[in-house]
This record gives structure tokens, C-alpha cells and sequence, in this order.
């Protein structure tokens, strides 16, 4: 069974920094090709960053130099460094493995002052 599991998110002050974590469970996890979206208020779900297995990266323009996507192969763990954040960042954050179309359950992220 797939499982994916968020962690990291909270309130943080504009200008502030976050690292979130998703944990991997029931899939080859060196050879996954994963994701991170989000999902502001209001508004539908969106593309952040991706990372093959390989570690070929890809980001949303509205994030390029900001965030920065990484992986921990020993530790079937999918990070997502933020920084800088803004309060259009203000989103649920959802880790996908794009294989098996799995999702996690989210984590918020609040940026506000």
C-alpha cells in the first residue's frame, strides 16, 4: 500500500522560511518520480516542483528561485525547502508520487504577519 505523509507546514512571518517532508511508504522510492502542489484558498490545486528519480527538477515560475525541491533516498523522504515566503504562498501542500497517482493528506502553510 502507498503512503505518503506531510510535515513541516505552520505560520511563519512574511520573508520567512519553511522545509516540509514527505515520508514514502510502499513504493521504490529511488526511482519515484514525485511531486509537491498546493492549494490556496479558494482556488484549485497547482503545480510547485517535481524531481525524477534521477533528480531532474522542475518549478511553478511563481516559485522559481524561492523553493527549492530535494530528496533523501536513505530516507524515502521528499523534502520542499521554501524561502522567502510570501502570503500568496498561503496553501495546503500536497506531496504526489506520479506512478502510482498517490497523494498525501496535506500540510498548511500560513504566511501571514
Amino acid at each position: 500500500q502507498v503512503q505518503l505523509v506531510e510535515s513541516g507546514g505552520g505560520l511563519v512571518q512574511p520573508g520567512g522560511s519553511l522545509r516540509l517532508s514527505c515520508v514514502a511508504s510502499g513504493i521504490a522510492f529511488t526511482r519515484a518520480h514525485l511531486g509537491w502542489y498546493r492549494q490556496p484558498p479558494g482556488k484549485q490545486r497547482e503545480l510547485v516542483a517535481t524531481m525524477t528519480g534521477r533528480g531532474s527538477t522542475n518549478y511553478a515560475e511563481s516559485i522559481k528561485d524561492r523553493f527549492d525541491i530535494s530528496r533523501d533516498n536513505a530516507e524515502n523522504t521528499l523534502y520542499l525547502q521554501m524561502m522567502n515566503l510570501k502570503p500568496e504562498d498561503t496553501a495546503v501542500y500536497f506531496c504526489r508520487d506520479f506512478v502510482t497517482d498517490t497523494w498525501g493528506q496535506g500540510t498548511q502553510v500560513t504566511v501571514s504577519s
